[in-house]
């Protein structure tokens, strides 16, 4: 058996771990559940020990279904959604919300207890916001850890560590307290291009609690992705995981950027790609759009510019969709029809409609005309680019009073072409703030539909690459321990372990200027919610 590398990425509802070998190659796979819990005041949080349960356990499956020995895996990285860890300066979780349970240590990403600590931060102009896309996100940690200071004093005082969730995760493998340059640049307002943290902005927002001893509990040391943590794996994340101890580890990448790493380079045909002319497009319970460019691109409304957070002397931008998933799954729930599709399909319930709606179209493009009077606007929790305006709302234009699968049918592409010029809405952004696309390349869950890609290709008038790999997020993480195992420089293991599988190219003619209907449309909506929302608070 050759050498296998591991990637374990933790979303919002499952820990998932996938086994490669030198070439990219998925060998096994393996799932675990998370709990979540949800209050009111938009609060949702998770375990970090749940969390950790899950993920070993998913690497011992995976390894097992791919017949490896535990010598056979020369590395093993993480990635995970942009969630607050909560612990003790033992490493023993704290309460982070009303319930007080110390169990519940982790403010999950979308959590939005903190948009009222988001606006008093961004009423500041301070100038480390210029690397946020100019205003902070309440889905950034500064906000909740000011929340955390205001709201829970006890907590914020005893924590000893505040860890991103892949930071978490690095450390919990190998003992290290090393953070991400990613994560830190990403979501905690780190300076990477400067080597810093903004010690100015921590004191003037009332954060300067966090200043002390090299900013320690933040992050004393920060690391590139793939970088070797410590002396690799402990002997009891060896245990739990069913590997070798010492197994070198790598500093992880949050979530989405795995996904835009497992993609970015993947050649085609053996050509090499450069990944300066695409966008990954990560869709998941979010979406989110990620380019790279040699200089610093200022774009407002996108989150960034971050340098060396993806790759190495890079600058990345990042735009997205709060919900893309989460919109989808909210939508449909409300539907009467949607339940006995469900309980008929299960997990197949989204195939089994989209099967049925190429029947009725007669093709992926045509399908988007069973939307041409129903429109959806899908910032059900905000609108994160190009508007930075976490208080934007859904909307549903056209909606009768009909209850039956074809009504659901016509709602599901509404809210798929919704989606989709929302992420035109983005490229368009950041092609006017200097960026230029050849090709959209798709990983997450919903990447894998093909009447999906097909509208977002008509929508945004790209062609849209889609990977080998079934993994991609998790690929983007095996690739980082590839890294810390000394097998590939970042650069390298893009171009060597990821390949396309096809592209989607865009329909022109008929199908194109319905898009561009549907584009003002959904322009016109929106601009309508934002006049709606300024009436009712005169």
């Amino acid at each position: 058996m050759g050498e296998a590398f591991i990637g374990v990425d933790v979303g919002t509802g499952s820990a998932r771990a996938g086994v490669f070998d030198a070439a990219g190659r998925l060998l096994a796979s393996a799932k675990k559940p998370i709990a979540i819990w949800r209050e009111a005041g938009e609060i949702v949080e998770h375990s970090s020990e749940d969390i950790w349960r899950a993920a070993t356990g998913a690497v011992r499956e995976a390894v097992a279904a791919a017949g490896l020995a535990a010598m056979d895996v020369k590395g093993v990285s993480f990635d995970a959604t942009c969630s607050l860890v909560v612990l003790d300066a033992n490493g023993a979780s704290l309460p982070v919300g009303p319930s007080g349970d110390p169990k519940r240590d982790v403010i999950v990403w979308m959590d939005h207890r903190a948009v009222g600590e988001a606006d008093f931060i961004n009423r500041g102009g301070y100038d480390a916001l210029r690397y946020v896309g100019g205003k902070i996100s309440p889905e950034m940690e500064p906000p909740k850890l000011l929340w955390l200071a205001r709201n829970m004093p006890d907590t914020f005082s005893r924590a000893g560590h505040f860890f991103d969730l892949t930071d978490f995760l690095t450390w919990r493998a190998s003992g290290a307290t090393a953070r991400s340059v990613c994560t830190v640049t990403c979501k905690w307002t780190y300076l990477a291009h400067e080597k810093r943290w903004p010690r100015e902005f921590f004191d003037s927002v009332g954060l300067s609690g966090l200043c002390g001893n090299s900013f320690a509990r933040i992050g004393a040391e920060v690391v590139e992705p793939g970088a070797p943590l410590a002396a690799g794996l402990t002997e009891e994340a060896a245990e739990a995981m069913g590997l070798a101890p010492g197994l070198p580890v790598g500093a992880g990448l949050i979530d989405a950027h795995a996904g835009a790493l497992g993609t970015l380079g993947a050649s085609r045909g053996g050509e090499k790609a450069d990944p300066r002319r695409r966008l990954a497009l990560i869709l998941g319970t979010s979406a989110c759009c990620m380019a790279v460019a040699d200089e610093a691109r200022f774009v407002g409304g996108v989150w960034g510019p971050y340098f060396s957070a993806l790759t190495p002397g890079q600058w990345l931008a990042e735009g997205g969709q709060s919900a893309f998933g989460a919109a989808i799954d909210h939508l449909m729930g409300a539907h009467p029809a949607f339940a006995e599709i469900k309980q008929r399909g299960g997990d197949k319930a989204f195939e089994d409609m989209e099967n049925e709606i190429l029947a009725r179209a007669g093709s992926l493009s045509r399908a988007a005309l069973l939307a041409k009077d129903l429109h959806v606007l899908p910032d059900f929790i905000g609108n994160r680019s190009p508007f930075a305006d976490p208080a934007a709302r859904g909307a549903v234009i056209g909606l009768d009073l009909r209850a039956d699968r074809q009504s659901l049918l016509e709602l599901y592409v509404a809210a798929l072409v919704g989606l989709a010029h929302g992420v035109g809405q983005i490229i368009e952004t950041l092609e006017a703030g200097g960026y230029g696309f050849d090709m959209l390349v798709v990983s997450g869950g919903a990447a894998r539909s093909k009447l999906v890609r097909q509208l977002i290709a008509d929508a945004t008038q790209k062609r849209v690459g889609a990977p080998e790999t079934s993994e991609p997020v998790l690929l983007g993480a095996a690739m980082l321990a590839a890294v810390a195992a000394g097998r590939h420089t970042v650069a390298s293991a893009m171009s060597a372990m990821s390949r396309l599988a096809e592209e989607t190219a865009p329909q022109t003619g008929e199908i194109a200027a319905f898009h561009a209907r549907k584009r003002r449309a959904f322009l016109l909506i929106q601009e309508t919610e934002r006049r709606i929302r300024a009436a009712m608070h005169e």
